[in-house]
């Protein structure tokens, strides 16, 4: 679907969302408990939600709510935005509870498609709740969402390949840059395509994490409006920083979406000594390769040795549809989401859970390192045309054409004109 054809259908929606408030649903859901057979919809995207995390949620679930069913459906990422735009403005298809990356939170919580849940913060965790995911999905004092997991990107690295290369764990980004070029060089184990770090355009947050490090940024709010900072000097050198990365860091530039969902693999055949991966990762690398010692963690560095960069603060919300056809028991999931079990076994996972209580449970080396991660992550703009813009595409072709070898120059004019008109389209 076209970027104008969903921010049409979202009109619409968020008009028929206004019809619906005013009907008297006080906020809770269009649906009954009695509906739909009991049966508790819930949507977690693709690669989110272990199926241990899954099966705890199911089986709890129902055994604290007798006769009522649980039922968990997996979404892919690539034009989600679309399908949760149709499938949320139905009353009679409309999942109960939904999982958005928190570059999305805002489109849909500022048109109508969440319920108002204000009313549970406190009995799923109050204050030690993600403050920043928490205030993504505020709108005038009222709660449409809360944190699922953040997901907080370090870099996994080959520890015996560095130590053939004669390569030091670097301390700033630009030592990240020659780091990662000299281990391609180097390829200590000769192996054939061997490249110094998977980066590839249609990692979107991966890029941006290394960009971010580097003092790039896409946009900031001026006088209410948008200004791109895209083609700002300190964004132009970390996009050449990138463009030196593509051309002689890594191999995997143009790497596919199916490509990139499973680029540990590629880490654990030795085709690469470098990842940059959220704490889920670690649990994905050999066991073999930690047994022996040879995998390491740190944190993107910035410019200032020994000083953590700024990353992509990935991460999701998991909201309440306005449309949920069992409202009440799908607060009363949200219940088993938010309870020391379910949250223990998000950390379990590597991911920063959404109650901050059970983050010391984040599992491996990783764990020891995300708490100084996360204080420095960094968003994209909070804004609903930033989520339509970045599910249109826009996001991935500019890294695309750098990756490419095309002029990096116009090619970041090119973005930063789009940009900035796409971001201020809602005003």
């Amino acid at each position: 679907m076209k970027k104008t054809q969903i921010l049409g259908a979202m009109l619409a929606f968020s008009l028929a969302g206004t019809l619906t408030a005013c009907s008297g649903s006080n906020g809770s859901g269009s649906g009954t408990s009695e509906a739909a057979d009991k049966n508790v919809r819930v949507w977690f995207m693709e690669g989110s939600i272990s199926e241990d995390a899954q099966k705890y949620l199911k089986e709890e679930f129902e055994k604290q709510n007798p006769g009522a069913k649980l039922t968990v459906e997996i979404q892919p990422w690539p034009g989600i935005v679309a399908k949760l735009q149709t499938s949320l403005a139905s009353k009679t298809e409309s999942p109960d509870l939904v999982e958005t990356g928190n570059t999305q939170s805002a489109t849909f919580t500022t048109v109508g498609a969440f319920a108002d849940v204000t009313n549970l913060k406190e009995k799923l965790g109050g204050k030690d709740l993600i403050p920043s995911f928490v205030d993504a999905t505020t709108v005038n004092g009222k709660i449409y969402g809360y944190p699922l997991y953040a997901g907080a990107r370090g870099v996994y690295y080959r520890k015996d390949l560095f130590q053939k290369a004669g390569i030091e764990v670097p301390q700033t980004i630009g030592d990240f840059k020659n780091a990662v070029i000299k281990l391609q060089e180097a390829n200590p184990e000769g192996v054939e395509g061997f490249s110094g770090m998977y980066l590839a355009a249609v990692d979107g947050h991966g890029v941006e994490s290394v960009l971010f490090a580097d003092g790039f940024d896409y946009a900031k709010l001026e006088n209410g409006k948008w200004k791109s900072l895209v083609t700002s000097p300190e964004s132009m050198e970390a996009l050449n920083m990138l463009k030196d990365l593509f051309e002689k860091g890594t191999k995997f530039g143009l790497d596919s979406q199916a490509g990139q969902k499973s680029f540990e693999r590629n880490f654990n055949d030795g085709k690469t000594g470098v990842l940059v991966g959220t704490g889920n990762i670690g649990v994905k690398i050999d066991k073999k390769l930690w047994d022996e010692g040879k995998v390491g963690v740190f944190a993107l560095p910035s410019k200032t040795p020994g000083v953590a960069g700024a990353t992509f603060a990935g991460g999701s919300n998991i909201s309440m549809a306005k449309n949920a056809q069992n409202p009440e028991l799908a607060a009363k999931a949200l219940e088993v989401i938010f309870s020391k079990g379910f949250q223990e076994l998000i950390a379990k996972d590597g991911w920063v859970p959404g109650n901050l209580k059970y983050a010391d449970s984040v599992s491996g080396p990783f764990g020891e390192i995300s708490q100084q991660i996360v204080a420095n992550t960094k968003l994209t703009p909070n804004t609903p045309q930033w989520g339509v813009a970045a599910d249109d595409g826009a996001v991935n072709d500019f890294f695309t054409r750098i990756a490419k070898g095309e002029d990096l120059q116009k090619t970041a004019n090119d973005f930063s004109q789009m940009l900035e008109k796409e971001l201020n389209s809602g005003n």
